[in-house]
């Protein structure tokens, strides 16, 4: 009897969290269960992006509940991603602090290209239709627009715009009227407004909007005409109602469920904005998003499919890297690695990232070979990373604006899911696996031995006299070693 393992998917929105179980069967994913809590995060932000400690209890609380679902799970088959509002808190380590007292799953923080990419899959995997499709989710916090066909998106983007932040903004005091959803509405345009034009021209067949604010509003519409579907007339409809009602607990509408009345204008306010400056005609409703194209990337990754991998090997194509001289760089790293491992608590994760920043540690000579590392970084830190956290790039970014010439600590990010010294870690291996090669002669490389300890690294070179008939490299090696030293940690050899 085959044996089908569970996998979960967590998504800790701004409005919602979800959680997804379901395992894969000949190919084809069979959902088992589903969760969902509200938790208004969005609302918990003050105006410097600071979280409440109230906000954060209840997520921790809805946290404990999912690692209970999740009991025994091990960590590889739960992917657990934060949007919009963890992505812009200020105070996110006292959230992930707290969290990681009940919820054993490490957070990812994704960004928004990234989020919609994910809701475009969780779409595409579940509609075979074969139409050029434009994807909206209307969230707590952002809204992401997506247009592609089949399993391919040809334009994303995630815009500062929620059905909690717009609620939040104009009717916080539950009173409703024309010129408040007028300002609400001309806010939601203002955000749209720079992408409109691009994704007229581009254009789409059929629409589909996903997420709580779509599906409330295709309910009333299935209740007001017996059709689902949303138009911008039955949109104005809804709105003409809310703004007759005044208050919003005076709201009664049709098909709307009570726990929706409180975000509904900022979320009618969204997709007004959407039909108008995407000069829409109808949208449909679907249940799929984030938390489908979660599973759907676990799926691929347990068939040894990285989305990260093809990402790395298009921009490195895009950039004409020498893939010779990258790959040789990767070799080195495996070898290291292996040598210290296991000293230093490293996983085989780790060294994905080591081998991705090799690959693209040269793409910055498209611009100069002056401050190669610089121009690098900043094109592996402001490009979009179909399959990366935040985190995970920053990490990419570091290790290569750091791969060369001085450390210096005041320019290293502060990274949520590793350490300083783990980060220096992966540097050091990186640093040296570079300084290898740096003749890009294979041939050249000499035999040696790494012996790592808590802070320091040793390099042991097999023949003694290999150092002393390599002046320059050896005074590369001292140099190294100075580096280190100005960051409290030791580099040596002999």
């Amino acid at each position: 009897m085959s044996d089908y393992p569970a996998i979960a998917a967590v998504d800790l929105g701004s409005n919602s969290f979800h959680l997804v179980v379901a395992r894969e069967v000949d190919g084809q994913l069979q959902l088992l269960h589903r969760e969902k809590q509200r938790v208004f995060l969005a609302a918990g932000l003050d105006e410097n992006d600071n979280l409440s400690l109230e906000a954060i209890e209840r997520a921790v609380a809805i946290l404990n509940q999912f690692a209970a679902t999740l009991q025994g799970f091990p960590a590889e088959n739960v992917k657990v991603v934060a949007t919009y509002t963890l992505r812009k808190t200020r105070n996110i380590q006292q959230f992930l602090n707290l969290a990681a007292k009940v919820f054993p799953y490490r957070i990812e923080v994704i960004s928004g290209q990234e989020e919609a990419r994910l809701i475009y899959q969780g779409v595409a995997r579940n509609l075979h239709d074969t139409h050029h499709r434009l994807v909206v989710d209307v969230g707590g916090g952002s809204t992401e627009l997506i247009i592609g066909k089949h399993q391919q998106h040809a334009l994303l983007s995630s815009r500062n715009i929620g059905c909690v932040t717009l609620s939040q903004r104009y009717f916080q005091d539950g009173r409703i009227s024309d010129k408040r959803f007028s300002k609400a509405e001309i806010a939601a345009e203002q955000e749209l407004e720079s992408i409109a034009a691009k994704y007229c021209q581009h254009g789409w067949q059929v629409c589909y909007g996903t997420s709580g604010t779509v599906k409330a509003i295709s309910l009333v519409c299935q209740a007001l005409w017996q059709d689902p579907t949303i138009t911008l007339e039955r949109l104005l409809a809804i709105k003409a109602q809310l703004v007759e009602a005044k208050l919003l607990s005076g709201v009664e509408l049709k098909g709307l469920v009570a726990e929706r009345v409180a975000t509904l204008p900022g979320g009618l306010a969204v997709l007004i904005a959407v039909f108008r400056q995407l000069r829409m005609s109808e949208m449909h409703y679907c249940d799929f998003a984030l938390r489908e194209g979660l599973l759907h990337d676990m799926q691929q990754s347990f068939h040894a499919v990285d989305i990260r991998a093809n990402t790395i090997n298009t921009l490195s194509e895009r950039y004409a890297v020498d893939k010779a001289h990258a790959e040789q760089v990767c070799m080195s790293l495996e070898t290291l690695f292996n040598q210290v491992s296991s000293t230093w608590a490293l996983q085989r994760s780790d060294l994905k990232l080591l081998k991705w920043a090799a690959q693209l540690h040269e793409v910055g000579l498209s611009i100069n070979s002056s401050a190669l590392h610089k121009h690098s970084a900043y094109i592996v830190s402001n490009t979009q990373l179909p399959g990366f956290t935040q985190e995970q790039q920053q990490i990419l970014s570091g290790l290569i604006r750091f791969y060369r010439k001085k450390i210096k600590v005041s320019e290293i990010p502060f990274f949520l899911g590793i350490t300083a010294i783990h980060f220096y870690r992966l540097l050091m291996l990186f640093r040296f696996a570079v300084l290898l090669n740096q003749k890009r002669q294979a041939e050249l490389q000499p035999s040696c031995t790494l012996t790592a300890a808590e802070h320091s690294l040793h390099v042991s070179f097999q023949s003694p006299e290999w150092l002393a008939e390599h002046s320059l490299f050896a005074a590369d090696l001292a140099r190294e070693q100075d580096y280190w030293l100005s960051v409290n940690l030791s580099f040596s050899y002999s």
